[in-house]
């Protein structure tokens, strides 16, 4: 099997870390093409039927994220949110593989890299085989009531469902 080493920059500017996957394409031209394989990319209709479900039953935004980009949103205008690079913030919440919630009067964790004006309310990594995978999110846009119990449990039982779905 060969090996492909691709330098520090690009692989910060692309937020490629060690042992993530890639697909390795070629363009008509000859040019190489890489792109991070996304295991949620796979599901992302199976995960948008279950943002839309969720984010009625809570009657609020509710996103699905994979490691970098916005894949699922339902209760807020999709071109503001879908397809979106998550924020620095967020990335690091979701590797702490731990549920938060936001506590009024703490700072907020922003939702996407570009500063929209939406922020993290409640958050559960999707994990499977020990593997973070991407993050279901009850967003915040300020004008949304706290996030509460209901929200956590919510959010854990659907990662927790996507988190086994990868897996089989």
């Amino acid at each position: 099997m060969g090996r492909v080493v691709i330098p520090k920059e690009i692989r910060r500017t692309m937020r490629i870390r060690e042992g993530d996957p890639l697909e390795i394409y070629t363009d008509r031209d000859g040019g190489v093409i890489f792109k991070k394989y996304s295991l949620m990319g796979g599901v992302s209709e199976f995960a948008g039927q279950l943002c839309e479900t969720i984010g009625r039953t809570a009657g609020k935004i509710a996103v699905i994220t994979d490691r970098d980009n916005c894949v699922a949103v339902t209760g807020a205008p999709r071109r503001e949110i879908q397809d979106k690079q998550i924020s620095p913030e967020l990335e690091r919440l979701m590797e702490g593989r731990q549920i938060y919630q936001h506590k009024p009067g703490a700072e907020t964790i922003p939702l996407c890299a570009d500063g929209t004006a939406f922020h993290v309310g409640t958050a559960a990594p999707i994990l499977s085989e020990g593997d973070v995978l991407g993050c279901v999110i009850f967003a915040e846009d300020g004008e949304s009531q706290s996030p509460d119990e209901i929200d956590y449990k919510l959010a854990q039982a659907a990662a927790a469902f996507l988190g086994k779905h990868m897996e089989s």
